[in-house]
């Protein structure tokens, strides 16, 4: 008899990648201090390269950092997988005097590394797990909404993106969780704190079925920006009964035929320095912890031609 698997486990959903984060930053030296010299992640070498923006890889995923004032606050905190701990924590630590007088702090916790970058933005950093198929990269972005909004905003993407949604039960309150690519989520967790204004920062996502969404936001009146024939904009999330506004935070959704669709990033190994330097391993390389997968004609293969491989 063959094995059952959970096929589920394998769905994706009609959002298929967080791309970016995007943060308006007061000063590219200290975000380079914080995001590329402390968190060990890499300046992309081909897109705004000029002192006006800095774009930040982080293995298939970003943060747009655009050079302004006053800088701008996530009102939640954003979740990466960044593997070697040690490492991690000996960097952020180097940047305790430059980074002085600044927001700037770290912290070890049982399971992740919280810090924040010199405006205030939290980033908690984990290791990798086991068999996840993401070393290095974006696992979510959770956001502070208002109790009872958790049911609501999952249906809110179940519907209007036919993307899986689902309310988690477990820890201090309910938290919506949207599935938004591969190891990726969007997770908008209740609280009684008041939310502080939301000041105009925005993530962005790659949608399968492009025409579906817009069609629904449309006709709720949600659009804010027709932007180009490969993306578009909106910025409330609202109870699908009675289009009452739930939480502000812009999507700019962008389809599959966006030419940036899939760029490959260039992601750095942090670990090389001029003092101890190794040939050939300036790139990161993901170091997977491999899971042999199942194969059923195994056994009929061995009694053909033996064991090798």
């Amino acid at each position: 008899m063959s094995r059952s698997y959970d096929r589920t486990a394998e769905d994706v959903g009609n959002i298929v990648a967080l791309e970016h984060v995007n943060l308006r930053v007061e000063d590219q030296g200290l975000a380079t201090l914080f995001y590329i010299s402390g968190l060990g992640l890499t300046r992309d070498p081909y897109m705004m390269t000029s002192t006006d923006n800095m774009w930040v890889n982080v293995g298939r995923s970003q943060f747009h950092l655009p050079t302004g004032g006053p800088a701008q606050r996530l009102r939640g905190r954003v979740g990466l997988v960044i593997d070697d701990r040690e490492s991690l924590v000996r960097r952020l630590g180097n940047m305790r005097k430059a980074l002085g007088g600044t927001r700037f702090d770290f912290v070890e916790q049982a399971d992740h590394v919280e810090t924040t970058c010199p405006w205030g933005n939290t980033i908690l950093c984990y290791d990798p797990k086991p068999g996840d198929a993401m070393v290095l990269g974006m696992a979510y972005v959770e956001f502070d909404v208002p109790r009872g909004a958790a049911k609501p905003i999952a249906e809110f993407y179940r519907r209007t993106f036919n993307t899986m949604a689902r309310v988690d039960e477990a820890g201090a309150a309910p938290a919506a969780r949207v599935s938004v690519g591969m190891g990726q989520e969007l997770v908008f967790r209740e609280t009684e704190a008041e939310a502080p204004a939301y000041d105009g920062h925005h993530i962005q996502v790659y949608v399968a079925n492009f025409s579906g969404p817009h069609r629904a936001l449309l006709e709720r009146g949600l659009i804010t920006e027709e932007s180009n024939q490969h993306q578009y904009r909106f910025e409330q999330i609202v109870d699908l009964d009675g289009n009452r506004p739930l939480f502000q935070i812009e999507h700019e959704v962008r389809s599959l035929r966006n030419p940036m669709y899939a760029r490959p990033l260039v992601n750095r190994n942090p670990r090389q320095n001029n003092r101890a330097y190794v040939p050939g391993r300036d790139a990161w390389v993901p170091e997977h912890i491999a899971v042999e997968m199942d194969n059923p004609r195994q056994a009929e293969r061995e009694r053909r031609y033996g064991t090798l491989r």
